[in-house]
């Protein structure tokens, strides 16, 4: 079984290393990205490893065909960026639906408190001996309103760690699930309720920019909302306008609609042409980390083991319907 291992980094290496050991399983790691102009790398390979910035399109899946891959592994849960109708009777398409929830939620709050408190500006202020709290003022999260969209594995870890800090919780979810024991709500009311927007939804044609210029409208003055998903999620544009109107008072984004070039590389060194991040970034009331919510040893470890064990199933014939992504017309 050889494989292409595209957008590799040294911290994912380790793993995959441990849990390839005793199985068939050769892999050739590539720190380029999967794309049209790469796919030529996967020649004389069995299958593909690839990761959310990975470009998947009817191209590379078609060149992928011709070539005799027949198994696409991908080592997160999203495949937003796989096309799924091309694979359909082609390709096998593996994901990793829940590697650690814990790790995506205890970011997410990390996140929050960090820009609702202000501890990252404190930080940089008393390393410079600055000791005034000159703009440090914050809010309490204890009964607070957090609306959470998206009830899968991540959003409920999120809504046990909001309900820990005493928190009110809304939740929205296209299939809702009264077992779970939250105040499921439309959409409209959570957005005009809503004291903190969480994003824990996939992407995909409905819930592409489900946050934007009108639903922006419907919040509360002064709301902050927290992405830790997929960038698309937010129009980025609509953001800013709410960021500069004062209607959002916050925003934590883990992730960035035009995230593919950037994210995962070192760009200190360069002139940053995406005009909209540097927007943001610049912002006080706005925090971004490079995608970095799942990044913990514990998640890392549990992607390689469930990648490798979905690989050494499908070669085996052995079915796994619980990570397989299934078209459905």
């Amino acid at each position: 079984m050889k494989f292409a291992f595209f957008d590799a980094k040294p911290y994912d290496k380790p793993g995959f290393e441990h849990y390839r050991q005793g199985t068939e399983l050769e892999i050739k790691y590539y720190e380029t990205r999967l794309n049209a102009d790469t796919v030529s790398l996967a020649e004389g390979c069995d299958g593909v490893c690839v990761f959310v910035n990975d470009t998947v399109d009817r191209e590379v899946v078609q060149r992928l065909c011709r070539m005799g891959v027949r198994m696409i592994a991908l080592r997160c849960s999203g495949f937003n960026n796989v096309d799924v109708r091309a694979c359909r009777g082609k390709l096998k398409i593996y994901r990793v639906p829940a590697y650690s929830p814990h790790a995506v939620a205890e970011h997410t709050m990390a996140m929050l408190l960090t820009v609702i408190r202000r501890t990252h500006k404190a930080y940089i202020r008393t390393r410079d001996f600055n000791f005034s709290l000159s703009g440090m003022v914050g809010f309490d999260l204890y009964g607070r309103t957090v609306g959470i969209i998206g009830t899968g594995k991540i959003g409920q870890a999120f809504a046990q760690v909001c309900k820990g800090f005493g928190m009110h919780i809304l939740a929205y979810d296209k299939f809702p699930n009264p077992a779970l024991g939250l105040e499921y709500v439309a959409l409209e009311q959570l957005f005009a309720q809503s004291d903190i927007i969480s994003l824990h939804c996939p992407l995909n044609e409905d819930s592409r920019h489900i946050i934007n210029a009108a639903s922006i409208a419907q919040m509360k003055r002064g709301v902050a909302i927290v992405n830790t998903s997929r960038g698309a999620l937010v129009d980025t544009e609509a953001l800013i306008e709410g960021l500069k109107s004062k209607k959002i008072g916050a925003a934590c984004l883990d992730v960035y609609e035009e995230e593919g070039d950037l994210f995962y590389e070192d760009c200190s060194d360069q002139i940053m042409q995406d005009d909209r991040l540097v927007r943001l970034i610049a912002m006080p009331n706005v925090l971004v980390t490079s995608h970095q919510a799942y990044l913990t040893e514990e998640a890392l470890g549990n992607i390689a083991k469930i990648t490798v064990d979905n690989i050494v199933k499908f070669f085996s014939g052995e079915p796994n319907p619980t990570t397989e992504v299934i078209y459905q017309a």
